[in-house]
């Protein structure tokens, strides 16, 4: 990519995104399931831009929604309304009405209290509400804890006997149209086993319910399958496939799968210039102008992100801290990188940060967010301007002009 030719274009920090890499990812799933019935749901809160959901709707996706923000740029995006799924723990009555006004394909469910909220909203509205109920296998995923969503002590899902319960309560409801089962214990994955685990428990609480005569039509095994960063080894879609459908023994179900970070996350580049560099004692700073607004997850989780300057060339490296102009200690990109001596106005790259690196970032230090940039069919085409100052603080001087204070 021509890093310097979007710089000067476009400014810096910059996100730019490759659409090749992410439809070999997406083909790469739709391969592995190729021989059943299907959905690839797309994890929307990895990254929301509208063009990156219209991309893939295009490929074939659906979304996978954790609000109704989620569900109307799925929507705009001409996203089909029967492969949207409205997950989350936290739903309250105007997203519930809303989804079913809507009529999406389903709503996952998460616990006895919000199954019952959906069904007195249903029957308010005199339609029937078709939903899956989310299963906490109790399986330790071994991801970032808090990244991990399949023990019990993550607030996700409910166990076995619960859910049970909950389906044959569906059944015997007029407002309630239970027609899907689902389970996701965490992102960032790269060991199979745990994915066996999980799907060998909703497997066979799948067949306990068709024993009760209850029509399950989608297995939602959800997504979480990890990336590589650094130097990860990572789970390839066809292995991924055939574990679960090696526990669904041919159950005539539709498989739904919950990709996010798989799909986007090494599309993603965040582009940034260098504004100093500064030394306290030994310690090496290279101050850059991205900060942790614009990329949350090295300060957050402590992830990694691999850092390079634009045009390497045969120079003598050191370890250095990248960090931004934010006033925190926890603003930084990355420590202990290697990187040559830099001036004012070179340019570095930072990697992999297609997944929860834009969708995470905020306004904190009154800062605009980013533009974001996509690489398509060969050519540059901007997918969101650069925020402005006047952005920010529309909505206040809004109410300051009708004089609230």
């Amino acid at each position: 990519m021509d890093f310097k030719s979007l710089a000067l274009k476009y400014k810096t920090p910059l996100y730019v995104y490759d659409f090749g890499h992410i439809k070999e990812q997406f083909e790469s799933v739709q391969k592995a399931f190729h021989a059943r019935k299907s959905l690839i749901c797309y994890a929307v809160k990895a990254n929301s831009n509208l063009s990156i959901l219209r991309y893939l709707g295009k490929l074939g996706a659906g979304c996978d929604c954790v609000s109704i923000g989620e569900i109307k740029r799925a929507l705009i995006a001409g996203i089909s309304k029967y492969k949207i799924v409205f997950s989350g723990v936290g739903k309250d009555d105007s997203e519930i009405a809303y989804a079913l006004r809507q009529d999406i394909l389903m709503l996952n469910v998460e616990s006895e209290e919000e199954l019952k909220r959906i069904e007195d909203i249903a029957r308010y509205m005199g339609i029937k509400a078709r939903i899956s109920v989310r299963i906490n296998p109790d399986i330790d995923a071994k991801t970032h804890p808090y990244i991990s969503t399949g023990l019990k002590k993550n607030k996700f899902g409910v166990d076995i006997d619960t859910a049970k319960k909950l389906y044959i309560y569906s059944k015997k409801s007029e407002w309630l149209d239970p027609v899907g089962i689902h389970c996701h214990i965490g992102s960032q994955i790269l060991d199979l086993k745990p994915y066996d685990e999980a799907t060998k428990i909703t497997a066979e609480l799948l067949k306990s319910l068709k024993a009760l005569d209850i029509n399950i039509k989608f297995f939602d095994v959800g997504g979480g399958i990890g990336i590589r960063y650094k130097d990860e080894i990572t789970i390839k879609p066809y292995e991924f496939a055939q574990t679960v459908l090696a526990n669904l023994e041919g159950a005539d179900v539709t498989v739904i799968c919950e990709f996010g970070r798989f799909l986007v996350g090494n599309s993603g580049y965040l582009l940034t210039k260098v504004l100093y560099e500064k030394k306290n004692g030994k310690k090496r700073f290279v101050i850059v102008d991205a900060a942790m607004n614009d990329l949350i997850r090295p300060g957050f989780y402590d992830a990694y992100h691999a850092i390079e300057k634009i045009d390497k060339k045969d120079e003598k490296f050191s370890k250095a801290d990248v960090v931004g102009p934010v006033c925190e200690s926890s603003d930084f990109l990355g420590k202990d990188v290697l990187l040559p001596q830099l001036n004012y106005g070179d340019l570095l790259i930072v990697k992999s940060v297609g997944a929860y690196g834009f969708s995470m970032s905020s306004n904190y230090n009154t800062r605009p967010r980013c533009a974001e940039v996509a690489f398509t069919e060969n050519r540059y085409r901007l997918i969101r301007k650069r925020e402005t100052f006047e952005n920010l603080i529309e909505c206040e001087t809004e109410c300051l002009v009708r004089g609230n204070l």
